[in-house]
């Protein structure tokens, strides 16, 4: 039987008060005050198979530093993510954890633990100064099983939610809170915490979930109950669409901010499928290679013009996306291409269709760059104007620009090694 509990005293409202010091401050508070989003005591249900609880955490954290000089050896990244607008990322690393700006790129704050603690996943709340994380490593700060929240204006956590198994990914929205674990996916209301529904996947050890990021209604994207298959909630209006993306497992998607389009790849790696997440309809197909590789990321741009792919070829490559965005849907966008975005480069052997394989009339990228290292890598696209910002496990930031009609190799414009310090940015975001 499911119980309630309820704690005290309730999450603070993200601060937004001018004399806060901490670098975690925006104008995107003003906005969630005036819609009167006041976070109350966590109430958090226990579910009969899995059984989870929530708690207020009292004491200011021990043992936590912001001097480098604190730091005697290497840091090693566990986790590296964008925060909801992509303007920011933050780190999780064998010591603890920081986050940084991206233009200009920046240190805003790094914090360690003096018990050499582990972060293996952090996900930052827009630009406030709440954050979720999860331990990890030989010496993780918390269990594997529970979310921990954490408030950088206090310094400390100030709240829990805890699992009977690991927790593989976090996605904060300003409304919900949403938990990934292996085979199963639960849904908090940010406000109060109080569990919405949950749902059951296929084995899910990459945490793989995507929620839109507008202040309209949730859309939720997760795995089906088959393998190659995707599960897309509208939570508005309870409509629940199945897509069969692929014959294989699936290994990576993304979801634009509004929640209409969805592009999705397998563990194949080759080919990179994008939907009407409303109707389930493909709308375009795009080609990575013809080998395997194991796709490490996936964004659209704002606009939807772009699609952006890295894997462990070590190649970031761009497509160019032939989308009426006005019509999706009623399903007219792949009729024809919108007339201000440049058609793909497609194979010259287009003439015999149906002649040669399939790949031979694939649409390829219109831009790559080659990627230094063998690191993990993840890729979205920055603020000007054909620029993309690619971040890597090995801590390197890369911004680059593209040329879509020329269709050479990237400019790289800057590069910098997040996991070594330097000049701190005194709290302020670009």
């Amino acid at each position: 039987m499911a119980t309630i509990s309820s704690f005290s005293p309730p999450i603070p409202l993200p601060n937004t008060s001018s004399k806060f010091q901490s670098p975690m401050l925006q104008p995107y508070l003003e906005q969630l005050e005036a819609q009167q989003l006041q976070l109350q005591p966590a109430v958090v249900k226990q579910v009969n198979d899995e059984p989870l609880h929530g708690s207020s955490i009292q004491n200011p954290e021990s043992g936590v530093s912001s001097n480098h000089a604190s730091v005697k050896h290497s840091v090693t990244a566990y986790h590296v993510s964008f925060n909801q607008d992509y303007g920011c990322f933050a780190i999780g690393t064998d010591r603890g954890f920081g986050v940084f700006n991206c233009v200009p790129f920046c240190e805003s704050f790094c914090r360690y633990f003096e018990n050499i603690g582990g972060i293996g996943i952090i996900e930052m709340f827009f630009r406030t100064n709440i954050l979720a994380f999860v331990g990890r490593g030989d010496h993780p700060q918390y269990p594997q099983n529970k979310v921990m929240i954490w408030d950088d204006h206090q310094s400390r956590c100030i709240s829990e939610l805890c699992f009977r198994s690991e927790v593989r990914s976090i996605r904060l929205r300003q409304d919900c809170i949403v938990v990934v674990l292996e085979q199963k996916i639960f849904v908090y209301n940010f406000s109060n915490l109080k569990l919405l529904f949950q749902i059951e996947t296929t084995t899910n050890p990459k945490g793989l979930c995507e929620v839109s990021q507008t202040a309209g209604p949730l859309v939720l994207v997760c795995p089906g109950l088959q393998k190659g298959q995707v599960r897309i909630k509208h939570y508005a209006s309870k409509r629940t669409k199945y897509i069969v993306a692929h014959d294989s497992v699936l290994a990576c998607f993304a979801l634009t901010r509004e929640g209409n389009l969805l592009a999705t790849t397998s563990t194949k790696g080759t080919l990179i499928r994008i939907f009407n997440t409303l109707e389930g309809t493909l709308l375009q197909e795009v080609r990575r290679g013809l080998d395997r590789a194991e796709i490490y990321s996936v964004s659209f741009s704002p606009t939807a013009q772009w699609l952006a792919v890295c894997s462990d070829k070590g190649t970031v490559h761009v497509f160019s996306l032939k989308l009426n965005l006005m019509n999706l849907s009623t399903n007219k966008s792949n009729s024809s291409p919108d007339s201000h975005v440049p058609v793909a480069a497609s194979s010259s052997f287009s003439f015999i269709r149906g002649v040669l394989p399939k790949y031979f009339n694939s649409e390829w990228s219109v831009a790559q760059f080659r990627l230094p290292g063998v690191s993990k890598y993840i890729v979205t696209f920055g603020n000007e104007k054909n620029t993309l910002i690619i971040l890597g496990w090995d801590g390197s930031f890369i911004r680059c620009k593209f040329d879509p009609a020329s269709g050479k190799e990237m400019t790289q414009l800057e590069y910098h090694n997040f996991l070594k310090p330097e000049e701190p940015c005194n709290g302020k975001y670009g």
